[in-house]
């Protein structure tokens, strides 16, 4: 155990350069009392520890203690990772987030096991089979919620305005990501819908090609752009999908400590849709990527945002390997709006604020209260 120490003690002195090492007395008190709880916990807790795992929850601990988006994967994780931008993954369909402590539902993605359940955005997981939640870390808890293909778990959650928990029999499965679908909705069938249900590698490529086709081949009115319960993506494919429906301006800015991490983007000229009218369908379950599109329009006029107000993540993560074969996911910036405005624990109010109504609301199904508010607006 000393040896282990001594080697943990150097790696938190090559995180310092030598001057703050000397000057920072405190950290030494810090690093010397992290070892004393080690020995501590070694000599009298009242089970033997895995040491390894005790390690991997000190370093986690430490990321979580940064902000809720910050968080460490061993090499397991890391590799299961990989695969959530990449199109296909096995697992529920939930995208979830921490807040103090809990691990909260920021959207179900559509079609879905979770989705089809009828989980949703702003659900609290209090349960996963008979595992408690809290105390759990976020990539512990999307760890219990993989599993082989065709097995079922039962998540327990808490709904807001509903005392008892409620519990959910969810059959896992691979998911794939479609990220954009479309379709002519209106009475007169000249409006271009297309829900974009997050941003992924491919998103902007098909949306784009969406847009052409409807532009080219169909007298299209208006456009309405569906990112309800999309929790966002890559950072640069929001900007491309933005970048369609603005003619010039700026579209985010992210600002982080380092230079290179302090950056503006721009629009460039020229608008996909020439300017058609275009509302965007929001909700609580919108977020990140989803909040700089909708933030950006509204910001510039160019859209009429509707339906609830979004999540409220207005930071950029960036995934960075570790030599263990794990990684860790660290917010490096945090992005502004063409105003300056920060989304941060905020999200983006819409224009028109439209709630959700009834227990079998379902998004684009005539039960649909917000896509057929927005429909009316343009009969109107």
């Amino acid at each position: 155990m000393k040896k282990f120490l001594l080697i943990l003690v150097a790696l938190f002195f090559f995180s310092f350069n030598s001057t703050q090492v000397l000057t920072d007395n405190k950290l030494y008190e810090k690093i010397d009392l992290f070892g004393e709880v080690i020995e501590k916990i070694k000599d009298e807790y009242v089970d033997e520890v895995n040491q390894s795992e005790m390690m991997d929850s000190a370093i986690n601990g430490l990321l979580q203690s940064l902000d809720p988006y910050s968080a460490y994967m061993t090499p397991d994780l890391f590799k299961e990772m990989q695969t959530d931008t990449q199109g296909e993954f096995g697992g529920l369909g939930i995208e979830i987030g921490m807040e103090s402590g809990l691990v909260k539902v920021i959207a179900p993605i559509d079609d879905t096991p979770a989705a089809k359940a009828g989980i949703k955005a702003g659900d609290y997981i209090v349960k996963i089979g008979n595992e408690q939640v809290q105390g759990k870390s976020l990539m512990e808890a999307v760890k219990l919620m993989r599993g082989p293909v065709g097995t079922s778990i039962d998540l327990t959650i808490r709904r807001k305005n509903i005392k008892k928990p409620i519990i959910f029999k969810i059959k896992r499965k691979i998911i794939e990501i479609q990220s954009v679908n479309s379709e002519i909705l209106g009475k007169n069938k000249n409006l271009g819908y297309i829900r974009l249900k997050s941003f992924n590698e491919n998103s902007d490529k098909q949306l784009l090609k969406i847009v052409k086709d409807f532009e080219k081949n169909l007298d299209i009115k208006g456009y309405i752009l569906d990112l309800r319960n999309n929790p966002g993506g890559l950072l640069t494919k929001a900007i491309n999908i933005t970048d369609y429906f603005l003619d010039d301006g700026e579209i985010v800015s992210t600002k982080g400590r380092k230079a290179a991490e302090t950056r503006k983007f721009f629009a460039r000229k020229g608008d996909e849709t020439d300017g058609k009218p275009l509302i965007v369908l929001i909700n609580n379950g919108s977020a990140s990527a989803s909040e700089i599109f909708a933030g950006a329009l509204k910001d510039h006029k160019r859209a009429i945002i509707l339906g609830e107000s979004s999540y409220g993540k207005g930071s950029v993560q960036s995934v960075i390997p570790l030599r263990n074969g794990g990684g860790m996911r660290l917010t490096i910036s945090k992005y502004y709006l063409p105003s300056g405005s920060s989304i941060s624990e905020v999200g983006v109010t819409p224009d028109i604020i439209v709630e959700e109504k009834g227990n079998d609301f379902k998004i684009n199904s005539e039960k649909d209260n917000q896509l057929n508010y927005a429909l009316k607006l343009f009969n109107s």
